[in-house]
């Protein structure tokens, strides 16, 4: 699979990553540092989440701005990564302003990894996510992105079976608008490239006590949107996951989308046909950089130990 952008095209992105794979660790956090004032909302579509902050993200709440958002692998554990996140924005100022200081807004989600490296206690926490935010913080405009088995996605796995990893994409739309996506795939199901090639021909036996799975998603566009219209994209991008992934947002997939909008492109709203159209032109592109960046992250994940023939099927049907 080619390289298809990256959700830091959308001027001011930047991401961090830090990860551990030695010693019983296989986990890590990955960081989407916005610009202040970024608009940001989520929309949660599984079954078996494991978010922290995202009631802040509802439309009819108080805030409407995102300091950072944390992805994170160690389940409901790992959230504690957000706090190092926290942390690092309240240093530099960044957060809902109240009185004697300010309140960073840092909504986190974790996918299930615990144990992967072979020490269930080895998991993210407060230092990884500072360390991460620190990492996303001193990249240059436009960097790079990680990808593979890096940062959250260092542990992650798809159908119980095979190396999961972060992706990312994004697309440039003729308004001059930007959405970009940056995904973390440890899901239940296979991309639907590889069941329809045949590479899943029989049912991946699942470990005796099978843990949960999850795709998580931040989407990112340099748009001027609401926090309802951001609300809006996040669900419209979770098409994204289930044209990507079979099965998808299962009641054991943790299945989350974060959207968040830096608004520095205005969209047409003369009239209110114009209006919608501008919306869902956006939102359908959200919800194919989603595909996108879910499928170039299970390319750019590493070997596991599944038969060699199998898993080199998988990947050409990936591909």
């Amino acid at each position: 699979m080619e390289p298809m952008g990256a959700i830091t095209d959308v001027p001011g992105i930047r991401v961090g990553h830090q990860q551990k794979s030695d010693g019983g660790w296989l986990s890590g956090v990955t960081v989407v540092l916005p610009p202040p004032g970024t608009v940001g909302s989520v929309d949660v579509g599984g079954g078996g989440p494991a978010t922290h902050e995202t009631d802040a993200l509802d439309p009819t709440t108080l805030v409407s701005a995102v300091d950072a958002v944390v992805l994170t692998g160690g389940s409901a554990y790992g959230l504690a990564s957000a706090h190092g996140a926290q942390r690092w924005c309240e240093e530099h100022g960044r957060g809902f302003a109240v009185p004697g200081g300010v309140v960073p807004i840092v909504p986190a989600a974790a996918i299930f990894d615990l144990g992967r490296g072979g020490d269930f206690s080895a998991r993210p926490d407060a230092g990884m996510g500072y360390a991460a935010t620190e990492a996303a913080a001193a990249q240059e405009e436009g960097h790079d992105v990680g990808r593979g088995n890096v940062g959250a996605g260092t542990g992650a796995v798809i159908a119980r079976t095979y190396k999961g990893g972060v992706g990312t994409a994004s697309v440039t739309l003729e308004s001059g608008a930007v959405v970009g996506a940056l995904a973390v795939v440890n899901a239940l199901g296979l991309p639907y490239a590889a069941n329809a090639a045949g590479g899943r021909d029989t049912e991946p036996e699942a470990p005796e006590a099978p843990g949960p799975n999850t795709t998580l998603v931040v989407v990112a566009t340099n748009a001027v949107l609401d926090v309802a219209e951001c609300k809006r994209t996040a669900s419209a991008a979770q098409a994204g996951i289930a044209r990507a992934l079979d099965p998808s947002h299962t009641l054991a997939d943790g299945d989350t989308v974060f959207c968040l909008a830096t608004g520095t492109v205005a969209l047409d709203r003369s009239t209110e046909t114009a209006r919608q159209i501008s919306l869902i032109t956006l939102q359908s592109a959200a919800a194919d950089v989603v595909r996108l960046a879910i499928l170039d992250g299970v390319d750019r994940a590493e070997a596991v130990s599944t038969p060699a023939a199998e898993y080199s099927a998988y990947r050409r049907a990936v591909r």
